[in-house]
């Protein structure tokens, strides 16, 4: 009887995630074959930060950040996270009339910093905190200012905080029409283009069934989310689940180009 190789699989749990490998997650769909797949789920940052020591087979990382490792790591041409109307927020408290100094950020690899840093004329000390720290902090006046990702961009006037920059429109005076790479799913290269291959179809396949059996991805979802209200969920999977989870194409390829040229100007 053959034993089946463990594919370790670490992944952020926020709404469009887990949306996208749910059915894998679950078993909705069958595994990859000769492989039993472990799933982890942390925040962002560690997942950068997992990826320096090539520990798991499939990541998610931040984009810039998945530029920077293709040496060591293929970058899936599934499973990505790209904005088209929305982008990380630069927000502060209401009543700042200068310039934010120190900005609270969801780490220092993310691609929400590397664009702050290209964004920005003049240099600030960046914060680093998990991404659901950042609103209490600014709300705390620990920082002038917060650099919001994920569910909390969305809604940050429910936290009666004021935009300063909207980074997805900094992109689009960039970058024209071109989609904002936000985060990839990398693979090990020492695991071959074949299982790359296979992996990148096994994540279409579960973000096909999630679209055909939503209802029964959703409970997960909810319990993994940082923001519990619906509402906000489906805002959320709106926002980043688009055509370009499925393949990121050339219009893809180009943007993370492009964010190469912002990153070492």
């Amino acid at each position: 009887m053959s034993v089946s190789k463990s594919f370790t699989v670490a992944i952020s749990p926020c709404p469009n995630d887990i949306f996208i490998f749910g059915a894998w997650i679950l078993g909705l769909i069958p595994d990859l074959q000769g492989y039993r797949s472990r799933f982890h789920f942390r925040d962002v940052d560690i997942l950068n930060q997992w990826a320096g020591g090539k520990s798991c087979c499939l990541v998610k990382v931040s984009a810039g950040l998945a530029l920077d490792l293709q040496e060591d790591y293929f970058i899936l041409s599934s499973g990505a996270a790209f904005g088209l109307a929305h982008g990380p927020k630069l927000v502060t408290r209401k009543g700042l009339e200068s310039r934010p100094e120190i900005i609270a950020v969801p780490g220092l690899q993310t691609t929400a910093c590397t664009l702050l840093k290209a964004a920005l004329d003049y240099a600030f000390e960046a914060l680093p905190m998990p991404f659901d720290q950042i609103v209490n902090c600014v709300k705390q006046g620990r920082a002038d200012a917060g650099l919001l990702i994920h569910e909390t961009a969305l809604i940050y006037r429910q936290y009666h905080l004021e935009l300063l920059l909207d980074l997805g429109s900094w992109w689009s005076e960039q970058a024209g029409d071109l989609p904002l790479p936000l985060g990839c799913i990398i693979m090990r290269k020492d695991l071959g283009l074949d299982l790359m291959a296979r992996a990148e179809e096994q994540i279409r396949c579960s973000l096909d069934t999630a679209r055909a059996k939503q209802s029964e991805i959703m409970p997960l979802i909810s319990h993994l989310a940082q923001e519990m209200d619906t509402h906000v969920i489906n805002r959320h999977i709106q926002a980043y689940v688009n055509q370009y989870s499925r393949d990121m194409g050339r219009s893809g390829n180009e943007a993370l180009q492009k964010l190469q040229q912002l990153k070492t100007a």
